[in-house]
Order: structure tokens, then C-alpha cells, then sequence
């Protein structure tokens, strides 16, 4: 029986990635000046206006403007004729302390969850980084268009881009059943030009030849025209992009957002949390996928709910997987704060990246292996 699976991902010029973007380098700067800073920075984005709003409480004294024009000139908005110009955007800022009554229930010993909410973690064993086959290709493809558009690999092409893969899986093998792919680009760049480029150049070079077959549908560009992007054509708002962020609509997902949130807000730190925890279970083979869910109570350190689901692949019982978990691992937001190292982490980093699948950050570690094979012995 054959099975669909489809998620996207964007690039950074997308006004919703680069309101993130923004978001979390105003929160990297506060912490670089300020550990223990207390940040909830939101970012919209609109025609040629930038809006920085949220609560912050720190003894940071930081140049938001700065920061502001530097990442959207970096990402390549740095002239009027793409109507957004990060040189001369005008930007609005509204920014207020923490509320007191949530910083007596975080700012204690043993820190409490910065607010309510569910998160969820994430892992299956498909891949060697432990993400979904199709939600890799769809970030691999826009990571690949960004990388053509600054080296001028691909001439005339903007910030702007997304993608869109549908994955076939039907009795082991696997194909891949649609790819759509979406750039900004010049006035007068030749469409027909642009699609071969993009197969040759971005396609091709990030899908393995495999996957293709005679049904295979490529779509570059499906309206013909991308010239107006960003957001001079669509507002962009931080954390639009939550399922981008995370497993691409492949797994549930509690709501709440990662950018411009300081380590003390659960949604952040506690699914980087969830997806270490399940990464770990599918890295000591106790199943094939793991999910990983818990909640918090606004002002509580312990999680008011930890639960799993292995989708029949747990190769012991999932009580004593869930057992293991409780034996092994500490969902206080100060042990998970600590054992991350979640004060040191460059947020713009990760959210250039992607927050799930690299190695390089702490929560991506199988570093919890040996304990839990220890535990089942």
C-alpha cells in the first residue's frame, strides 16, 4: 500500500524565517552581554517596516537597529529595488520588562517552566541524523538554493524561496513523487532559463537519482512569475514556521514557537529536550520511531505529564521504555538548561541550520546510550 508523506521548508529570505532570524539574533546579543536575560523578543515584518516587539529584562545594553539592518542586509534585502531594504527599512520597536508574575515562578533555584504548554520530541531511524527522509530533501533543497543564489551559480536570482516534497513509500521502496520549488527572482530573468537551472543546480544536486522515476513531478515556480517576494509581498511574522522548524508535519507538534525565546520558555528548551530524549531511545534500537511528549505547568519545574509513542516499532514493552526515560532523564528546566548548556548556544546559529538533525548542537547527542543500555541489562 503506497504512503504519501509531504513537508516544506524556506529560506531565509522568506519574511516568516527572517522574522525568526531576527528575533534570535536581538536574543543572542542579550545573552552574549547578559546570561541570565530574560528574552521574548516577537518580530513582523511588513512592505518596507520592521516591528520588534515582546518583553525583555536584562542589564544588556543592546543596539537593536543595529542588529536589525546588519541580518536582513546579510540575508541580501540591501536595495530599494527589491522594496525591502534593510539599509533604510523603518523599524518600530515596542519593548517592555518581563511581567513580574511570571518572573516570580521562573526566576527561583530550581527555575520554574517559564510558561504552560506541550512539547514534543521527535526521532525515527530512516536516516543517519534521525529526521525524516522527505523533511531532510525539503530542507537540503533550500539550503542548496541559498547557496546558488550567493555564489551566483544561478544569476538573477532573490532572497525569497521555498520547497515542497512528496515522498512514496509502498511495500520498502521509496520515490520521490513531487518536488516544488519556489524562487524569487529578477525582472527580466528568462522563466524557462530559471527552471532548467534550478533542476541541473539544486534539484538534482540534492535528490539522489534513485528516488526519481518516469512519474516523478517537478514543479519550478507553478504561478510562472516570483519577482515581488519577502516581505514586500507577504507579511512575516516570527514562528509562522513551526512545523518547518520541526519535523515537517510528521509528528505532533504542541504550538509554540523557539525564536527569540531566552532558555527559561519550555517551548524552546524543553522539545530541543524531547527530541534528545527520543533521538536517544531510537539511537539504543528500543524502537524504530519515538515520540516523545510533555507538558508544564506555568511557574512548576517538574512536567505535569511525560508520555511516549513508539508507533508499534518498540522492540520492548513501551511501559518499560517510558520507565527507562523517567530512570535516565530530568525534564526540570534547570537540568535541562544545564546539561545542554543552553546559556552558551548561538540561537541565530540553530536557526540558520535548522533546529533538529545537526550534530553539532548538544540536544542532537546519543550521549545517553550507555545509560540506557545499562538500565535494560
Amino acid at each position: 500500500m503506497e504512503k504519501l508523506f509531504t513537508t516544506e521548508s524556506v529560506t531565509f529570505g522568506h519574511p516568516d524565517k527572517l522574522s525568526d532570524l531576527i528575533a534570535d539574533s536581538i536574543l543572542d546579543a542579550y545573552l552574549q552581554q547578559d546570561k541570565n536575560a530574560r528574552v521574548a523578543c516577537e518580530v513582523a515584518l511588513s512592505k518596507n517596516k520592521v516591528f520588534i516587539m515582546g518583553e525583555i529584562t536584562s542589564i544588556a545594553h543592546i543596539d537593536i537597529e543595529k542588529i536589525v539592518r546588519k541580518v536582513i542586509t546579510d540575508i541580501g534585502y540591501d536595495r530599494d529595488e527589491l522594496l525591502f531594504n534593510g539599509n533604510t527599512c523603518e523599524i518600530v520597536t515596542d519593548i517592555s520588562k518581563q511581567s513580574p508574575d511570571i518572573a516570580q515562578g521562573v526566576n527561583k533555584d530550581d527555575i520554574g517552566a517559564g510558561d504552560q504548554g506541550i512539547m514534543y520530541g521527535y526521532a525515527t531511524n530512516e536516516t543517519e541524523n534521525y529526521m525524516p527522509l522527505v523533511h531532510n530533501l525539503a530542507h537540503q533543497l533550500t539550503k542548496r538554493l541559498e547557496f546558488v543564489r550567493e555564489q551566483n551559480i544561478i544569476k538573477g536570482l532573490r532572497p525569497d524561496g521555498k520547497a515542497q516534497v512528496t515522498l512514496s513509500k509502498n511495500d520498502g521502496e521509496i520515490h520521490v513523487k513531487t518536488v516544488v520549488l519556489s524562487s524569487q527572482h529578477e525582472e527580466n530573468k528568462d522563466l524557462q532559463t530559471l527552471k532548467e537551472e534550478i533542476i541541473t543546480h539544486v534539484i538534482k544536486e540534492v535528490i539522489p537519482e534513485e528516488y526519481f522515476t518516469e512519474d516523478t513531478q517537478i514543479l519550478i515556480n507553478p504561478t510562472g512569475r516570483f519577482v515581488i517576494g519577502g516581505p514586500a509581498g507577504d507579511t512575516g511574522v516570527t514562528g509562522r514556521k513551526i512545523m518547518v522548524d520541526t519535523y515537517g508535519g510528521l509528528a505532533c507538534h504542541g504550538g509554540g514557537a523557539f525564536s527569540g525565546k531566552d532558555y527559561t520558555k519550555v517551548d524552546r528548551s524543553a522539545a530541543y529536550y524531547a527530541r534528545y530524549v527520543a533521538k536517544n531511545i531510537v539511537a539504543s534500537n528500543l524502537a524504530d520511531e519515538c515520540e516523545v511528549r510533555v507538558a508544564y505547568a506555568i511557574g512548576v519545574s517538574k512536567p505535569v505529564m511525560i508520555d511516549i509513542n513508539t508507533f508499534n516499532t518498540n522492540k520492548i514493552p513501551e511501559e518499560k521504555i517510558k520507565e527507562i526515560i523517567l530512570e535516565v532523564f530530568d525534564f526540570t528546566p534547570k537540568n535541562i538548561i544545564e546539561s545542554l548548556n543552553l546559556k552558551d548556544v548561538k540561537y541565530a546559529e540553530v536557526t540558520h541550520n535548522y533546529h533538529f538533525g545537526n550534530d553539532e548542537f548538544s540536544w542532537e547527542k546519543t550521549n545517553a546510550k550507555q545509560l540506557i543500555k545499562n538500565l535494560i541489562k
